[in-house]
C-alpha cells in the first residue's frame, strides 16, 4: 500500500520508517522539502520526499504527524482533492506552548483537534489514534513492557477505524481499544496533561498505560 506522512518531525519519521521497514511505499510530506533536506537525513532511503500536497496525493492511506498548531493549515496545503476519500490517521494534539511549559490545550472539552479536522474535511476518513504515547513506542509497542499496554482508536467512520486497526496490528499492538466515534478525540487529546506529567516525572517518554479490569 502507498501511504502519506505529513509532518516531518520525530513523529513523521518514525512513522515513515516503520512503514518503508514494513514494505510499504511512503512519501512524507513537509511544507518546503529543500528546507528539510537535512533534517530527514535519518530518513530510509526507500522513503519519498515531497510537499503536502504531493504526499497527500500519493498516499491511498494519510497520517497527519504534523504539530496541532499547524495541522490545519497543513490539512488545507495538502489539499481537499488529495485528501477527500481517504483514510487519515489523526496522530495531533492540541498542544498550546504561549504561556511556556508544561503547555495547555487550544480545544478541549466539548471539542478536539480531531473533530474539527472532520469537519474541515467532511469525505475524510478521520480516526484519531496513537496520541496517547512518544513517537518510538507509536512504531514499536514491545519496547515498553513486551508490547502489554493499550493503544486507542476513535472515528465516526467504522471501515476506516478497521483498516487503522490493521496498521496498528502491524506496527505490532495487540491490545487495541475502540473508544467509539470521533467525540472521544476529547478525551483522547485531554490525556496529554497527564501523559506530560508522568513524562516529567519519569524522566523519560518510554510509557504506556494498561487497561485493568
Amino acid at each position: 500500500m502507498k501511504y502519506g506522512v505529513l509532518g516531518t518531525g520525530m513523529v513523521g519519521q518514525a512513522i515513515s520508517n516503520r512503514l518503508a521497514e514494513l514494505g510499504h511505499e511512503v512519501m512524507i510530506g513537509t511544507r518546503d522539502p529543500v528546507r528539510s533536506k537535512e533534517k530527514l537525513k535519518s530518513l530510509r532511503e526507500t522513503v519519498k520526499k515531497g510537499t503536502f500536497a504531493e504526499a497527500a496525493a500519493f498516499g491511498e492511506l494519510l497520517f497527519n504527524a504534523t504539530g496541532g498548531a499547524v495541522s490545519m493549515d497543513a490539512l488545507k496545503m495538502a489539499g481537499t482533492s488529495n485528501l477527500n476519500g481517504k483514510v487519515l490517521v489523526d496522530i495531533s494534539n492540541p498542544l498550546d506552548f504561549a504561556k511556556g511549559m508544561p503547555p495547555s490545550l487550544f480545544v478541549s472539552n466539548t471539542d478536539s483537534l480531531g473533530e474539527q479536522i472532520q469537519r474541515a474535511f467532511p469525505e475524510v476518513g478521520v480516526v484519531k489514534s496513537l496520541n496517547t504515547v512518544t513517537a518510538a513506542i507509536m512504531v514499536d509497542p514491545q519496547a515498553v513492557a513486551g508490547g502489554d499496554h493499550d493503544m486507542f482508536v476513535c472515528g465516526n467512520d467504522a471501515s476506516a477505524k478497521e483498516t487503522v486497526v490493521g496498521i496498528l496490528k502491524e506496527f505490532g499492538w495487540s491490545h487495541i481499544i475502540d473508544l467509539g466515534d470521533l467525540s472521544a478525540a476529547r478525551a483522547m487529546e485531554m490525556y496529554l496533561p497527564i501523559w506530560l506529567r508522568l513524562w516529567g516525572a519519569l524522566g523519560s517518554g518510554m510509557f504506556n498505560i494498561r487497561i485493568a479490569q
